[in-house]
């Protein structure tokens, strides 16, 4: 059968890197790989772009959980911003956008879950730089797109999941363009689960939040979007071809850690969690700063 729910990650038993579907179809997989309980899963054969990967009945247990794609495999990464309702009014972006405002997420900020968020030392001290948290739907698109009309948008879709995409707000603050603070290396985790976009028909009734250090300082629905999953693929797809691994990042509900009072800040120590409904789960990771460079 083709897979409902894949993950990446070295098995135990050959320690070598397996796609895999979960033996338990109602695991929160992030959630249990932070709690180092036991994870096993059915055998991928495939790519995980592949529509046609085929779930055996072997299974393998995970040692090491990696993001659902390997780099090479993610072609492009679009985000998208203020494209909640809620978000939006908080900072004062009023009135809501007319067109989807998207900028780019480099390959190389991309991370596993469980691995560590790397604050720059060009982004310390941390109170002043202000590293951020934001909870995203992220769509997998599954085959290439092109000037793709809302109707079918969905028909390009491989599967969902969950990112994270951290936010460097003095940096975002000092220009119009957005792309710089959010494209420092090993910065943006994703995973672990793909949720196969037939298992979720409407994408626009998922829950979503984040959680630092076990405190819920975002706690939203898709519903709340601006642009829906349609709406941004047809927007971005416009004149441009979205490759079979293109990852869009569909923008963050309210309580971001900047517009709080007081701030919050993600810092060396911490541990975030952002959590989507429909299967997707938790997606955990520690913050560290990097040490200054030694002269």
């Amino acid at each position: 059968m083709t897979w409902t729910r894949l993950i990446r990650f070295i098995a135990v038993e050959t320690k070598r890197i397996h796609l895999g579907q979960p033996v338990d179809p109602n695991l929160d997989v992030g959630l249990a790989y932070h709690k180092k309980n036991t994870i096993k899963a059915h055998e991928i054969i495939g790519s995980a772009l592949d529509p046609n990967a085929k779930v055996t009945t072997k299974v393998l247990t995970v040692g090491t959980l990696l993001e659902p794609l390997e780099r090479e495999e993610v072609k492009l990464v679009r985000c998208l911003g203020l494209n909640y309702a809620d978000h939006a009014v908080r900072l004062i972006f009023l009135p809501p956008l007319e067109t989807a405002k998207a900028d780019f997420v480099p390959v190389a900020s991309l991370i596993a879950p469980g691995a560590p968020i790397v604050i720059p030392y060009v982004a310390q001290p941390v109170q002043e730089h202000i590293p951020d948290y934001e909870v995203e739907l992220t769509i997998v698109i599954g085959k290439t797109a092109k000037d793709v009309p809302e109707s079918e948008a969905l028909d390009y879709v491989l599967g969902y999941t969950v990112g994270n995409d951290i936010s460097f707000r003095k940096h975002q603050m000092t220009t119009s363009q957005w792309t710089f603070s959010k494209s420092f290396d090993d910065t943006t985790p994703f995973g672990p689960v793909i949720v196969n976009a037939k298992a979720i028909p409407d994408p626009q009734n998922l829950p979503l939040k984040t959680i630092l250090n076990g405190k819920v300082l975002q706690d939203g629905s898709t519903r709340d979007q601006i642009f829906n999953v349609k709406q941004t693929i047809a927007f971005l797809s416009q004149g441009t071809t979205l490759t079979p691994g293109t990852i869009i990042m569909t923008g963050t509900p309210a309580g971001v850690g900047f517009v709080r009072k007081p701030t919050v800040y993600l810092k060396d120590g911490d541990i975030i969690s952002v959590y989507i409904g429909g299967g997707i789960g938790s997606l955990i990771n520690p913050v560290i700063e990097e040490p200054k460079a030694r002269l």
